[in-house]
């Protein structure tokens, strides 16, 4: 129990690493946004204020990611 007129103080403590073999590295991730009861807004390209679509991010992001970064799936594998 904490005294009145004082409060807890959480510190931080050291960085926790965790290391795993090969066979229990995940698979897959989890996306929150299939249990959001609505999708979030569309993300909005700078210049244009429209909604940005895989053509914009192509030139920065690989395929693969822009298509995670979509997925509206529970599960979605993670590539090699």
């Amino acid at each position: 129990m904490t005294p009145v007129g004082t409060t807890n103080v959480l510190t931080m403590s050291e960085p926790t690493k965790i290391l795993l073999d090969e066979s229990e590295m995940p698979r897959r991730w989890y996306n929150v946004l299939a249990d959001l009861p609505s999708p979030p807004p569309p993300v909005l390209h700078p210049g244009t204020l429209q909604p940005v679509g895989p053509d914009d991010l192509a030139p920065l992001f690989p395929m693969d990611l822009i298509l995670q970064e979509v997925a509206t799936d529970r599960y979605v594998d993670i590539p090699d």
